[in-house]
């Protein structure tokens, strides 16, 4: 009787089982209730406050806040370089944490906290909205609304007193509008020297740790005790005023200050070849620093003479000796027509030795390229004597766009007398009839310096400066400040015209060290113009 019972359970279970499946599953399809609605969507309205309050935090803030631009571009633009993002930011992080860490492990008996792994994962954050701030100091804010619910790869090994454990962090979700500023901003590509960055309220961050395998964050109670103690550290370090500082370049190369004095003696040219068909030639030399913004420097002209001695010294203040280049190029003036040349050389500002003089005899070429046969030909030599000094660390100029305060004048500045700076920052409202191609023309004393011209733009800024030696304070002096636009089209009538002018009296500036106002423009209807004057003195 056990045998037969036994068969008989196998054969029940075997053929029961399979019977009792298949009657659920005809039972499932067709015993289903026919009341089942289908689903309706009701649109959103107003008194609706309770759907509202649900929906609110998935709503981007550029739709609930009109300060918020949306940038759906630098979501597709992250989606894109997301791998390469994540390799750069990972690094640095490494770097950043590193001696943060190494600064606070001594204290609890701590060996080593390195990084095993880290890795951002495939999923990008995403851009909220950004609000965009601009002000007058050389800087960039932007405030964007960050969400982010990522899949990270973190793992962490702790080294303590012989044993090793790992811990790993996943599915990190941070949400979190920080304050980013880019400063200060040069003309040097990335075209800015830091990257401050600061919380505007304590983030939300969750995330799952586990650690040997189990997750901690099950543990009832140690999920909001690990939550809130996160963003109370976070926030003590980085809530807004404090700051996370990360140096793209070092601010002293990126506005490129003055480091010396450049001093050059035209002493006189030997044996030039005659440029004009009657008569000598009327030599002259032109001097200036290659790729720099300052006006071109020239002797006097020699009349009919082909072995010419000026004796005449120039200066120029040196941003960066190791990459400056002096070129020299000798003319023959002519009355008519153009200025022809005679000959060029140059002095790359790398091979003078700091306060010693060199006398230089130049040979002069027909250009600069080394394997051009025109250069085999002798266009005779140019002597001149040349002295790079070098500023003290206490004679530096250290204003970097952040302070009011202003330096003393380099080396080299007439006694009693000083340096006159005038930075064109920038105009607004600017408008002309017939082209708006703005240049700011500068007149002090005779002498005249230009910015460069900006196509089509009538909020153009310049960010150029301009210095002027003298032998003393520009007390009873006037600085002629004027914008012109200038079409490039051939033909047209009103090639030039000008959009407003201003004279600026220099007393204020001798007396106050420096002047940092907007003017508005005379004969302009709403025009603007932004300049900066310095009066340093030795």
């Amino acid at each position: 009787m056990g045998i037969l019972s036994t068969m008989l359970g196998i054969f029940g279970f075997g053929i029961g089982t399979p019977i009792g499946l298949i009657i659920g599953y005809f039972l499932f399809i067709y015993v289903l209730p026919t009341d089942v609605e289908d689903i309706k969507v009701h649109p959103l309205v107003e008194d609706d406050t309770e759907t509202m309050q649900r929906l609110l935090p998935e709503i981007p803030l550029w739709v609930k806040n009109p300060d918020f631009d949306r940038v759906d571009w630098l979501n597709k633009f992250i989606e894109c370089m997301w791998p390469y993002l994540d390799s750069a930011i990972c690094a640095t992080v490494k770097s950043i944490a590193k001696p943060i860490i190494d600064e606070q492990t001594p204290q609890y008996k701590i060996d080593s906290v390195e990084f095993e792994t880290l890795t951002l994962g495939t999923v990008p954050p995403n851009f909220q909205g950004m609000k965009v701030y601009v002000t007058d100091d050389k800087e960039l804010i932007m405030e964007p609304s960050i969400k982010w619910a990522g899949n990270p790869n973190i793992i962490i090994a702790v080294k303590a007193y012989g044993l090793k454990v790992t811990t790993q962090v996943v599915d990190l979700q941070v949400f979190s509008i920080p304050r980013i500023t880019l400063k200060p901003l040069v003309s040097v590509i990335p075209c800015f020297a830091n990257i401050f960055v600061s919380l505007m309220n304590k983030p939300h961050v969750d995330f799952g740790l586990k650690l040997l395998g189990a997750d901690l964050m099950a543990i009832p109670g140690l999920y909001m005790f690990v939550q809130e103690l996160i963003k109370d550290q976070v926030a003590n370090m980085y809530l807004w005023p404090q700051t996370l500082e990360v140096q793209i370049m070092d601010p002293a190369i990126a506005v490129k200050r003055p480091l010396g004095i450049l001093e050059v003696k035209v002493l006189k040219a030997v044996k030039l070849q005659k440029k004009d068909l009657l008569g000598k030639s009327d030599p002259y030399v032109k001097l200036n620093l290659r790729d720099e913004k300052l006006a071109v420097k020239k002797t006097t002209v020699k009349r009919s003479n082909l072995n010419p001695e000026w004796n005449e010294e120039f200066s120029f203040v040196i941003k960066n000796p190791a990459a400056q280049i002096l070129d020299l190029c000798v003319y023959d003036w002519d009355q008519f027509g153009t200025h022809g040349e005679m000959g060029m050389n140059t002095v790359p500002l790398k091979d003078l030795t700091p306060d010693e003089p060199k006398v230089l005899t130049l040979e002069l070429l027909k250009n600069l390229n080394p394997l051009d046969p025109q250069n085999d030909k002798s266009r005779g030599q140019l002597v001149i004597e040349v002295i790079y000094k070098p500023f003290k660390e206490d004679e530096m100029l250290n204003d970097t766009g952040e302070s009011d305060t202003v330096e003393k004048a380099p080396d080299g500045t007439p006694t009693g007398g000083g340096l006159l700076v005038v930075a064109v920052h920038e105009a607004e409202d600017l408008e002309g009839k017939y082209h708006t191609n703005p240049h700011v023309r500068l007149l002090f004393k005779g002498e005249e310096r230009k910015t460069k011209r900006i196509r089509k733009n009538r909020d153009p800024r310049w960010d150029e400066e301009f210095q002027f030696t003298l032998d003393e304070p520009p007390t009873n002096e006037k600085l002629h400040v004027e914008i012109f636009s200038t079409s490039s089209r051939m033909g047209i009538m009103h090639s030039k015209e000008s959009l407003g002018h201003v004279t600026i009296n220099l007393a204020d500036v001798v007396s106050n060290r420096r002047i940092n106002e907007r003017y508005h423009l005379i004969d302009s209807k709403n025009g603007r113009i932004q300049i900066e004057l310095q009066w340093r003195t030795s």
